[in-house]
This record gives structure tokens, C-alpha cells and sequence, in this order.
């Protein structure tokens, strides 16, 4: 095989491609629109077109009639692998996300509103940087398959006794014990990947009363898998 075919064949996959790199770009920026600002559209859409390039150069079509069909999945993925590459997923964090959303909640029981950083600082016995660095994670963690959310704060121990039918059973169950109403939030969220300030727009719910009750889902899940 020539040089210059090789070369030729290079060039059209790269072109295959250059196609869909505005799919990537608005996959980036809808995935920016979930995370704290501390995330940077640039580098995620870097990493999405990556990602594009090598699978692009990987692709077959003899084996998948549909390129995009083929590198959506992985390119998100490497969206998503990019965010559990940040410093701010140790086991720690995790630790403190989990006793910050039992604060929220239990803060919000009595005030109707989430407390600051500061208030929570007060509340933990924690610095108000690791506080604030810790919501920022809880923010990524939102964006994350929901089994990976469920493994905060015990490193998934007690999705290990949970098979998958099973544990898609229980989300089921716990969603079906929430109005109508709520259960389209979780949806849209999820589903749809609506940002919480799109589904406060269409629902007309405040996006804290949308933060509570996606928290509140959660929650809810660990308890019922026995965490």
C-alpha cells in the first residue's frame, strides 16, 4: 500500500470528522451549561474534537453505516472522563458532598432557603474553601451517570450488593412515590438534558425547588439500596 494512498485515506477520515465537529461543539456546550463556571467550555470541546479525530481515524463503515451514531457515545464519554480527571473527586470530597447535602436539606427544613458556604462552614467545622470546592464537585456529580452519584460517600459499597435489574426496580419505586409533576423534573434533567434553569422556565419551578427534589431522588435511592 503507497505512501500517498495511505495519506489519501487519512485525509478523508479527518474530513469525516471536521463534518460533525459543530455536533461536538454543542455537545460541549450544552454539558457547560450543567457545570459550575470553574469548568471551561474550551476544554471540553477540545476534548470532545479529540476524541472525534481518533474515532473518526478508528471508524469502519463497514461495521456502523452511521459515524455519529457510532462517536456520540464516546465522544460524551470522553466529555465525562475529562470531569472525573479533576482534582476535586477524592474520597474526601465525596465525603463532604454527601454531609453537605444532609445539611442543605436539614438547613432548608427550617430556613426555606440553601445556607452559604459560610453558614455551612459554621455547620460542618469545615474551611469555607473546602466547602465551596465541595458544592463545585456536587455540581460535576450531577452531570454523571446516575449510579456513579449514588457511590458518594461510600465509594459504591452498597451498589456492590445491588444487581442491576434490581436497582433499576428500586429508582422505579422511588420515583413513583413523588407527584407527577416531579417526576417529569427528574426526567427532564436526565432524559432530555435540560439545564435546571431551562426546566424552571418550562415548569415554572424555582431551580432550588428543582436542585431539592433531584437531591431528594438521590437520597431516597441510597436509602432504599440499604446505604
Amino acid at each position: 500500500m503507497s505512501n500517498a494512498y495511505i495519506q489519501d485515506i487519512k485525509h478523508k477520515k479527518d474530513e469525516l470528522a471536521i463534518q460533525y465537529l459543530p455536533a461536538v461543539k454543542a455537545m460541549a456546550f450544552r454539558l457547560k451549561e450543567r457545570l459550575p463556571s470553574s469548568v471551561d467550555f474550551l476544554d471540553l470541546s477540545a476534548i470532545g474534537t479529540e476524541e472525534l479525530i481518533k474515532l473518526a481515524r478508528k471508524y469502519d463503515e463497514t461495521l456502523n453505516d452511521s459515524f455519529w451514531g457510532y462517536a456520540k457515545k464516546r465522544v460524551y464519554g470522553a466529555m465525562l472522563d475529562y470531569l472525573r480527571s479533576l482534582d476535586i473527586l477524592s474520597r474526601a470530597s465525596r465525603k463532604l458532598v454527601k454531609q453537605i447535602n444532609f445539611a442543605v436539606e436539614e438547613y432548608r427544613v427550617f430556613h426555606d432557603e440553601e445556607p452559604t458556604d459560610e453558614q455551612l462552614s459554621e455547620l460542618l467545622d469545615e474551611s469555607i474553601e473546602k466547602v465551596h470546592d465541595a458544592r463545585i464537585a456536587s455540581m460535576i456529580y450531577t452531570v454523571m451517570p446516575l449510579h456513579e452519584q449514588l457511590q458518594v460517600g461510600d465509594e459504591g459499597a452498597a451498589l456492590l450488593s445491588v444487581e442491576r435489574d434490581e436497582l433499576i426496580e428500586i429508582i422505579k419505586t422511588v420515583l413513583s412515590s413523588y407527584k407527577e409533576r416531579e417526576q417529569l423534573i427528574i426526567q427532564l434533567y436526565y432524559f432530555e438534558e435540560l439545564t435546571l434553569k431551562e426546566i424552571s422556565e418550562v415548569l415554572n419551578i424555582t431551580e432550588s425547588r428543582i436542585s431539592q427534589i433531584h437531591k431528594s431522588v438521590i437520597q431516597k435511592i441510597r436509602e432504599s439500596i440499604g446505604e
